[in-house]
């Protein structure tokens, strides 16, 4: 489980340092309602970062800059904090398989108070809601999308479009905490990549551009960069060893030699705790699959091999697990 948390991360950290965006990953934020937003929001944690990008420059990076400053002035909001994204996505996440917006918003009612205390559970809720609400606006852009994701225009016209959806459902202080922490990674990638397209630059001025825009990027966002890539690495190596079954020993002498061996024995770690965690929900599966989901055994079984903060994602990791099967089979 602690691996897959690390993947998921790495790759929704990639997807704003590499420019994957919204549209490239199937089932992230451009699903219509037909589509289920329960297997939609499958990969839901890659979307929250994938799916952050602002357009940069203009009209439209002033109303950015407005309504941080209006976010920051409402700091003191104890809902409206760094993360919130991640949590709506893991409501909708666990919320299941449901392609109807309504039905979605009631199972979402029976879950916010696992994930928000009773004092703000009214104002999560109503907030998850309008959530669902954006989510299937996004699915009328789905048809928008740049052909070409290497075409700076188009991926702004993009980015300006999904935008305008976003203003129509958060205020100032609703927006900042759920997609502006990502903005100015997205600013930046859109920026290089207006200057990696510009053939009017000579060697030497595109990389004096580029150092310029790595420059204006805050030193937090650029650490972020600099550890997502390190992230995706190491998700990408992961992945290879567990597609060739590689043994434990050929997995530690690659990463300690790339990594150091400390980051080779925690990868090792991760890689038991993952095993361990795929080992449960294949039993806990099975049983459900063989007595019912309400049966007194199956509850039993629930609480014996899952601790706690496990029981609350074990319904998602199933519906992560079916989604890839379903996948890997089409």
């Amino acid at each position: 489980m602690q691996r897959s948390r690390v993947i998921t991360a790495a790759v929704a950290l990639a997807a704003v340092a590499g420019a994957a965006l919204w549209w490239q990953s199937p089932g992230t934020d451009a699903g219509a309602p037909a589509q289920g937003l329960g297997a939609l929001s499958a990969g839901a944690s890659a979307a929250a970062a994938a799916g952050a990008a602002a357009p940069s420059g203009g009209a439209q990076g002033s109303a950015v800059t407005a309504r941080r400053s209006a976010a920051q002035a409402d700091a003191s909001d104890p809902l409206l904090v760094q993360g919130l994204r991640d949590t709506l996505e893991a409501l909708l996440l666990e919320a299941g398989d449901v392609s109807d917006p309504a039905a979605l918003k009631q199972r979402l009612a029976a879950l916010v108070a696992q994930h928000f205390p009773p004092d703000l559970a009214t104002r999560a809720l109503a907030l998850a809601e309008r959530y669902v609400d954006y989510r299937v606006a996004l699915g009328a852009l789905n048809g928008r999308a740049p052909q070409d994701l290497g075409d700076p225009r188009a991926l702004r016209d993009a980015l300006q479009a999904r935008q305008q959806v976003r203003l129509q459902f958060f205020d100032s202080a609703e927006y900042d905490a759920l997609f502006a922490r990502e903005a100015e990674l997205d600013r930046y990638t859109l920026a290089r990549l207006e200057i990696a397209r510009n053939t009017a630059l000579t060697p030497e001025q595109r990389a004096q551009a580029l150092q310029a825009a790595d420059n204006a990027l805050p030193a937090e966002r650029r650490a972020e960069r600099a550890a997502a890539t390190e992230h995706m690495a190491a998700a990408a190596q992961t992945a290879a060893f567990d597609a060739q079954n590689a043994s434990a020993y050929t997995r530690h002498q690659a990463r300690s030699a790339q990594y150091g061996e400390a980051a080779a024995h925690a990868l090792a770690q991760l890689d038991r705790d993952e095993q361990h965690w795929q080992q449960r929900l294949t039993q806990y599966s099975q049983a459900r699959a063989q007595q019912g989901d309400q049966s007194a055994t199956v509850q039993q079984l629930r609480q014996q091999l899952f601790t706690s903060d496990e029981q609350q994602r074990v319904e998602a990791a199933l519906t992560l697990r079916k989604a890839g099967a379903q996948a890997a089979g089409s």
